[in-house]
């Protein structure tokens, strides 16, 4: 798929909240950005219905275990309503490519893919090398190495055709009660939690994939998991 096609249907997703850091703590602009407001982005939106605008800003969630059933209803997702996107889960790196390269085929517009991947694919996929998870990375003082580690989790990614990583965690783990961030986050600094999210957002920025700090307004200090709690507390 063309790298530039794929950017292109990102900016039609005005739902979507892709969070990049800031110029001051990112010198250099991660490469996908110079496709910003590419022209290709009004012809496109010029042929789309408002229904199919919305379609775009939409993303379903898929998994290379499943039966065939399952591939089934993506599919059928795909081609009835132009989705703009998909969300992989679990299964193994193999068939995820077989399926991405087979939906991107299908669909006519390019896909967006995206993983929750915050150590790496590893976290989702079979087979896979997982990387430490944030709270053992944050007693780490060289905040080059979290730097790398992005660029690998990069690596893997564009090994997958995916292009966005629902990671890092930013959450500050101030809460000892806190049952759901725990040792997915940097730690209970905020500075050291800062620093090493923006690194690791650079080092897959850099490599060209988008990065999104979660969790807004801050899952840091809680204690239930909202996964599983239904009374918003």
């Amino acid at each position: 798929m063309n790298f530039k096609r794929f950017f292109n249907t990102l900016m039609l997703l005005s739902t979507a909240v892709l969070i990049t850091p800031t110029s001051e703590a990112q010198p250099s602009d991660p490469p996908f950005l110079k496709y910003l407001n590419h022209p290709w982005v009004d012809s496109v939106l010029k042929t789309l219905s408002v229904d199919q605008q919305i379609a775009q800003s939409i993303w379903i969630a898929g998994w290379s275990n499943e039966t065939i059933g399952h591939e089934v209803e993506v599919t059928d997702q795909i081609m009835k309503y132009g989705i703009g996107g998909v969300i992989f889960f679990q299964g193994t790196a193999g068939k995820q490519a077989e399926l991405t390269n087979y939906y991107q085929k299908i669909s006519k517009l390019p896909l967006l893919i995206a993983m929750d991947a915050e150590w790496g694919t590893g976290m989702r996929l079979d087979n896979v090398e997982k990387f430490p998870y944030q709270m053992t990375l944050g007693a780490i003082r060289n905040d080059s190495l979290i730097y790398r580690m992005g660029e690998a989790v990069a690596s893997q990614f564009n090994r997958l055709g995916m292009h966005v990583n629902l990671a890092p965690v930013a959450d500050i783990n101030i809460n000892p009660k806190n049952p759901v961030i725990n040792y997915r986050s940097f730690g209970e600094n905020r500075d050291n939690v800062a620093g090493k999210s923006i690194m690791y957002m650079r080092g897959m920025q850099d490599k060209g994939v988008i990065a999104t700090a979660k969790h807004f307004p801050g899952h840091g200090d809680t204690n239930v998991d909202s996964h599983n709690d239904r009374q918003g507390r």
